[in-house]
């Protein structure tokens, strides 16, 4: 008798599997554990604003933006393993996208960080596709083709800038 109560607890797992909506729950919390610590851990005194690791992070040169993203992926995985539609991936990896190449000019990047807080953002967008059922995206994509396009023009009228100084300064030589 006692080597069947062996064989039991033996044959029982090690690990305790989680039911599919509290794993969930559970994968949410931690996206918003994270997007908290990144983004409004500490409160500055004497303002109603909060900022996390991600800004103070940034005023480490070079590596300091680097690292706060690397951080923010891990939400990404999440969105990734609770097999989020493809465009609210698209969307999450936008905002770090931003977060990463504004936060890499110094001072400016670190206060747009305290502002933006692509992590937060990230989290609600994950919270939020997690949770319907219909998973509605019609938002996803006009914010991704909005940030596309507005790339664009942003290039678009730099090069026209940059061409039409050009031109004036080239105008302004003697021959």
């Amino acid at each position: 008798m006692e080597s069947s109560s062996v064989q039991d607890t033996e044959s029982e797992p090690r690990v305790q599997v989680l039911p599919r909506d509290e794993a969930r729950t559970h994968l949410l919390a931690i996206a918003d554990m994270l997007a908290k610590v990144l983004d409004t851990t500490v409160r500055i005194p004497g303002t109603s604003w909060y900022i996390g690791f991600d800004p103070l992070l940034g005023l480490i040169p070079g590596i300091g933006d680097v690292l706060a993203n690397l951080i923010g992926t891990i939400v990404l995985g999440l969105a990734t393993h609770l097999k989020l539609p493809r465009i609210v991936l698209a969307r999450m990896s936008l905002n770090l996208l931003i977060n990463g190449t504004v936060g890499a000019v110094p001072v400016i990047g670190d206060l747009f960080s305290v502002w933006f807080r692509s992590h937060t953002r990230n989290a609600v967008l994950l919270r939020d596709a997690a949770m319907k059922p219909d998973r509605e995206t019609r938002a996803d994509w006009l914010y991704v083709v909005g940030i596309i396009g507005g790339t664009v023009a942003l290039l678009l009228l730099t090069i026209a800038f940059t061409m039409w100084s050009v031109m004036k300064l080239w105008a302004m030589v003697p021959l």
